[in-house]
């Protein structure tokens, strides 16, 4: 049974002998670098580039579902994608816009 499923997996039309595995495969290193850069200070983050892997990941778990065969690799590997950008995006602009500590900075530098 295990190797009847191991074969099925292995002869997919969007299984390890495609392209179509291993590029989302290698894009999981972007979800996992934009995870581990939650612990960066929201100075280094940069919209440019967290607008551009939340809009990746949007567009592309669009398209995955929507190609034939559906690509369940590329589909979970974006959701995450745009799932961390938007997250680092939020940080950023709750720092940028929102931080009671950068008011009261600029409030203590009037007096």
């Amino acid at each position: 049974m295990a190797s009847s499923k191991l074969q099925a997996f292995w002869n997919h039309p969007a299984g390890p002998k495609t392209i179509h595995f291993w590029a989302p495969t290698f894009k999981w290193g972007i979800s996992i670098a934009n995870v581990a850069d939650f612990a960066k200070p929201h100075e280094k983050i940069s919209y440019p580039q967290q607008v551009v892997i939340a809009c990746t990941g949007i567009i592309w778990s669009r398209y995955s579902m929507v190609i034939t065969p559906k690509n369940w690799n590329l589909f979970s590997v974006s959701v995450v994608m745009s799932g961390t950008g938007l997250y680092q995006l939020s940080r950023k602009i709750r720092k940028d816009y929102f931080s009671d500590d950068e008011k009261e900075a600029t409030a203590a530098s009037l007096e």
